[in-house]
Order: structure tokens, then C-alpha cells, then sequence
């Protein structure tokens, strides 16, 4: 079983930066793939970013390529997701998520954090 909790996120004006931090219990962080989502008012779980166990390969949705970053410390069982130049269409609660096996699909998640609420004002 691994729990995860997420932090930051709040109200972030356009153009600014947030940085998401999410941390797993338990002793196998590091045979985890690791991954972000979000959901916006109304609309449907959408991926963001992924990276592998290592932390060497990393995958961002078109959507924020360029702007987001995601990375990890399987020394402190954390997973990080860096997010510049925000639009107020990053609006949303972002989700740290665990998975067996490398994959962008929600569905292919083993384990969710309860989410954290990012909120961009223009």
C-alpha cells in the first residue's frame, strides 16, 4: 500500500510559478512510476507529466510542455512538479499519482493522492 500527499498549490497570478510537492509512505517509492494529473471545474482527469523510477525519463503533456517540470528524490520518497509561466487554464486540482508500469492513462494508476487545488487568476 502507498499513500501520497500532496502540497502547495493555492491562488497563483498568470505568469507565475508554483512548485507541487507529493510524498509516498512506505519503503518502495522507487519502484514506482510516478505521474501528475489534473482536473478542471467540469472537466475530465487529464494527464500532465510522468517520469520513471530513476527519475532520468520524463514525459509532459502538450499542454504545459515548456512550462511544467516534473522530477523526483526516491531519497526523500518525493515527487515534484514545477509549474511556470501559469495560465489561467492550469486552473485545476492537481494529482500525484502511482503506477506499476510507464503509462499516461489514469487508468493504469495504482495509487492516488487526494489532490491538491491550484487556482490561476489573470
Amino acid at each position: 500500500q502507498v499513500q501520497l500527499l500532496e502540497s502547495g498549490g493555492g491562488l497563483v497570478q498568470a505568469g507565475g510559478s508554483e512548485p507541487l510537492s507529493c510524498v509516498a509512505s512506505g519503503r518502495t517509492f522507487s519502484s514506482y512510476f510516478m505521474g501528475w494529473f489534473r482536473q478542471a471545474p467540469g472537466k475530465e482527469r487529464e494527464f500532465v507529466a510522468c517520469i520513471d523510477r530513476s527519475g532520468y525519463r520524463q514525459y509532459c503533456a502538450d499542454s504545459v510542455k515548456g512550462r511544467f517540470t516534473i522530477s523526483r528524490d526516491n531519497a526523500k520518497n518525493t515527487v515534484y512538479l514545477q509549474m511556470n509561466s501559469l495560465i489561467p487554464e492550469d486552473t485545476a486540482v492537481y494529482y500525484c499519482a502511482a503506477s506499476r508500469f510507464w503509462s499516461s492513462s489514469s487508468s493504469s494508476m495504482d495509487y492516488w493522492g487526494k489532490g491538491t487545488l491550484v487556482t490561476v487568476s489573470s
